[in-house]
């Protein structure tokens, strides 16, 4: 983006954030009032889960708009932590699940 952009009204955030109270409406649907199998929700929650990711990714984070190797690795770094995160968050619950039982 070439020039001054700060007079600009944020048309780009004002999308993103309808985009995402639409697609966390939907995972919400989807879990209190669908009449889908529980594997048809949990498919539906994680699939809007990645589409919310990629808005805020691209609408908030403005990912697209950097360049260079630095940006490269703190995407692959901030993906890695978010796997690892989510995984032991897993592997913790499942653990605790099974020494209750």
């Amino acid at each position: 983006m070439a020039g001054n952009n700060h007079n600009k009204f944020p048309w780009n955030h004002v999308l993103g954030f309808i985009f995402s109270i639409v697609l966390t409406l939907l995972a919400v649907w989807a879990a209190l009032y669908s009449s889908l199998s529980i594997t048809a929700i949990v498919w539906t929650i994680v699939t809007l889960a990645l589409l919310q990711a990629a808005v805020q990714l691209f609408m908030f984070m403005h990912i697209g708009e950097g360049e260079g190797k630095a940006q490269k690795g703190t995407i692959y770094f901030s993906a890695f932590i978010a796997v690892v995160i989510v995984a032991g968050s897993i592997w913790v619950m499942n653990a605790m699940m099974h020494s209750m039982m």
